[in-house]
């Protein structure tokens, strides 16, 4: 076993939960506002939450108090089951306050939604326990899955393990062998946090303040029933869709956790977008006579940042909608369809780092100092754009390949 330091976590006492009744009562509107109510407290902490690594507890239970995390879990569970623009609505809301905060409780609330594709059984025991989950979902490099009597044995080293520092559960990719010839089959596996490490790796440039650490496990049993082959749920076809009456739990997996990847992007560049605005008010450069607010460049670069910013929210919004109507074509015909949303939401981040950069160089080198928020959503959306899912190259290659009648090139569809 590694002897690297262990994190300290955070797993959930479980005594904070809402009410059922005030879960049910609970409207897309009044769920916003409460996070809206919260975003000072957000943005007040997000300083100490990149010192920390991780969300700040404060802030975390708060969120935890206003029923956000209750938001993909379905109603025959106890849950909110809301649409993907009500989560976008209130998600939106937390990362433009902080949108290292907003990755981690974006992909907090989101992962529920993962969880309905476990088996009925599965949801049952999982929901029973708590109302809702706080697990990450790690895919890279998959652990190994060895077949046993009722299960499976796994171990591995996952990296990037968001979620992990203030989690119950973990989601674990795993390879199953399948023999000679044969092609191994990826797995999701569920287990508790309290069943694996998690190693104290998370250092970061930007995005520090997600705590996605290393999670390490060895030899851990998983139960059948506490696994799901993630083909399946790639196009659709999970368990979700046979279990839930709405085409939410029917969605291709890709561009569902795209969506949720994105929007701390859109969050960080409106935070910059309204920062900017403000510094333009004051900000002279060496030399002049008057604030940039004044000048038509400084003007005509703030319009083009927020356009930007307001283009790349409406094509997000916009391929959240599209993907619920995916899992009606056959296998074969949604492929193009998943692959131009993913380019369009890697496209539409790639607007919001470009929406950051232009006030950054619009608002003076008085921005890089470390008290300053503008240099901190800079290096967040730097490193939130670096992720696998939103590399231009390889997104816009994969849509232009399905355009001219070429297969993928990549497993990552």
């Amino acid at each position: 076993m590694t002897s690297e330091t262990l994190a300290d976590r955070r797993i959930p006492a479980g005594n904070d939960f809402l009410a059922p009744e005030a879960v049910a009562a609970l409207t897309p509107a009044e769920l916003t506002a409460r996070i809206t109510a919260l975003k000072p407290m957000i943005a007040a902490a997000s300083a100490e939450a990149e010192r920390l690594r991780r969300p700040v507890d404060e802030v975390w239970n708060a969120l935890r108090a206003t029923g956000y995390f209750y938001m993909y879990v379905p109603r025959r569970f106890g849950g909110l089951e809301f649409d993907p623009q009500a989560y976008i609505d209130a998600t939106l809301e937390i990362c433009e306050a902080c949108p290292s905060t907003g990755w981690t409780a974006s992909f907090a609330a989101e992962h529920n939604w993962l969880i309905a594709q476990f088996p009925e059984q599965t949801q049952a025991e999982v929901w029973g326990r708590t109302p809702y989950v706080i697990a990450p979902s790690v895919a890279a490099p998959p652990g190994k899955a060895v077949p046993v009597d009722g299960g499976f044995r796994i171990s591995g080293r996952w990296k990037f393990g968001t979620v992990v520092m203030h989690a119950d559960w973990v989601m674990l990719n795993a390879m199953q062998d399948m023999g000679e010839g044969k092609p191994p089959v990826v797995r999701m596996m569920l287990a508790r946090a309290e069943d694996v490490k998690v190693l104290d790796t998370w250092f970061m440039s930007g995005m520090a303040a997600t705590g996605s650490n290393d999670i390490v496990a060895e030899d851990l049993f998983i139960p059948e029933a506490y696994s799901f082959v993630v083909s399946e749920v790639r196009t659709g076809r999970g368990n979700g869709s046979r279990l839930h009456d709405n085409p939410l739990y029917a969605a291709p997996m890709l561009p569902q956790l795209c969506v949720t990847a994105a929007l701390p992007s859109v969050g960080a560049a409106k935070a910059a977008v309204e920062l900017g605005r403000k510094r333009l008010t004051v900000h002279t450069k060496m030399g002049g006579q008057s604030t940039q607010v004044d000048k038509p460049a400084a003007q005509m670069r703030l319009a083009r940042a927020d356009l930007m910013v307001r283009s790349a929210e409406l094509s997000i919004r916009q391929a959240a909608d599209k993907n619920l109507t995916l899992s009606r074509l056959s296998d074969e015909e949604q492929l193009p369809h998943r692959l131009r949303l993913r380019a369009q939401i890697a496209y539409a981040v790639s607007q919001c780092l470009e929406a950051v950069r232009i006030c950054c160089d619009s608002s003076g080198s008085g921005i890089y100092a470390m008290d300053n928020p503008m240099q901190r959503i800079l290096r967040d959306i730097e490193v939130m754009a670096s992720h696998i899912v939103y590399d231009m190259d390889v997104s816009t290659e994969l849509h232009g390949r399905s355009m001219v009648g070429l297969a993928p090139n990549s497993l990552l569809t």
